[in-house]
């Protein structure tokens, strides 16, 4: 039987932290030790799968990565499809750190004092040159013992470098690492362990899924023109209008924005009375956003036109580079002749100007409303 600490992370480094040394409890036994597992399966049949983790929080896709673990994801796929992680628990964790998950006594609250100590010592280590980056997902072992990998994993809610050639790395995050995120904020004891439990109910392995046409892609111009965005407000509901014909990719990125949830709980961060309202900057959104979202958030080219910034007029916002346009937009609330041809307009307030008035009529300190005032949430509608 092997013997050691569960996992050690030698100067984990995340963004705002110093650099830290994260210890497993202590010595702990490995569940099975014997000869090590080799994969029946060849790589082909390995390559461009996904495990899919059913959890209390979400799900998570893993990209499975047989090119740099073979006997790793080999075992990872066997495992799942016998069950063997279904109940499990994420054990331990480091709020936007890692987690770590994999063990099958947690699968029984009864035995938590030795969680931490299954599915060890089934696979030797398989180390390569890839790098232990957020939402890598690395199998945990015990110091100075290479051959005792096995069920158990942890995932990198962020980046750490110090743990690059000391883990095998048999996987990638493709979806779900918002749910990661939230499951390494799970309560802990005073030795990392999970104080609350949150259970995986199944793993499946399944083909990888072709990458996602992003809504609003197929579309003409013409059928743009029929869509609508409703942005329901702490202060009431506005409805927008596209112009397709002046600003066609502007309007294909809002509206996938829309449809998606991004604007979903973001706030209206500037008001300028006799000027405009803007939202749609990202630090002000309640929450983070899911892998999906974040895909579709992207730098524009400018579609300048000859559309004059009047009262109602929704147009983008930027940086100084022309190109910098992305989520944040803003409604103009009186004659701005000084925005024409270097903002983007791509719609019209058609409904709710009276909301707009009264988000203008905000109080502020500065150009910032004294009370939150936000998006609660935004969907497209068909004219």
């Amino acid at each position: 039987m092997k013997t050691g600490v569960l996992l050690r992370l030698q100067r984990a480094v995340w963004p705002g932290l110093p650099m830290l040394a994260w210890l497993a409890a202590a010595p702990v036994l490995a569940a099975q030790a014997g000869e090590p597992f080799v994969t029946p399966l060849t790589l082909d049949e390995m390559s461009g799968k996904q495990a899919v983790l059913e959890t209390d929080l979400g799900t998570v896709a893993i990209d499975l990565r047989p090119d740099l673990a073979p006997n790793h994801v080999g075992l990872i796929m066997q495992l799942a499809g016998e069950g063997h992680f279904d109940g499990t628990t994420f054990h331990r964790m480091v709020a936007h750190g890692i987690v770590q998950g994999g063990d099958p006594f947690t699968a029984d609250p009864e035995r938590a004092a030795e969680h931490g100590q299954g599915g060890l010592g089934l696979v030797d280590a398989e180390f390569s040159d890839a790098r232990h980056v957020r939402g890598t997902v690395s199998a945990v072992l015990v110091p100075g013992q290479p051959g005792s990998g096995g069920s158990q994993f942890f995932i990198c809610v962020v980046d750490q470098p110090g743990l690059d050639g000391q883990h095998t790395i048999w996987g990638q995050v493709a979806d779900g690492m918002d749910v990661v995120t939230r499951i390494s904020q799970t309560p802990v004891d005073g030795e990392g362990r999970a104080a609350e439990r949150v259970a995986v109910h199944r793993v499946t392995i399944r083909d990888k899924p072709p990458p996602e046409i992003p809504p609003f892609t197929t579309e003409t111009d013409a059928e743009l023109a029929g869509f609508r965005a409703v942005l329901n407000t702490t202060q009431g509901r506005i409805a927008i209008d596209m112009y397709p014909d002046r600003a066609p990719n502007h309007v294909r990125n809002f509206l996938r924005l829309v449809d998606s949830g991004v604007y979903d709980g973001i706030a209206f961060h500037r008001v300028v009375p006799g000027f405009v309202i803007q939202s749609g900057h990202l630090p002000t959104r309640r929450g983070p956003l899911t892998d999906r979202q974040q895909r579709f958030v992207q730098n524009m080219q400018p579609e300048f036109n000859d559309t004059r910034h009047v009262r109602g007029i929704v147009s983008m916002a930027r940086l100084d580079d022309p190109a910098s346009a992305s989520t944040s937009f803003f409604i103009v609330t009186a004659a701005a002749p000084a925005l024409d041809g270097v903002y983007t307009v791509f719609g019209v307030v058609v409904e709710g100007l009276d909301v707009v008035e009264r988000i203008e009529a905000v109080p502020t300190e500065g150009e910032t409303p004294v009370d939150r005032v936000e998006i609660i949430d935004a969907e497209v509608v068909r004219r």
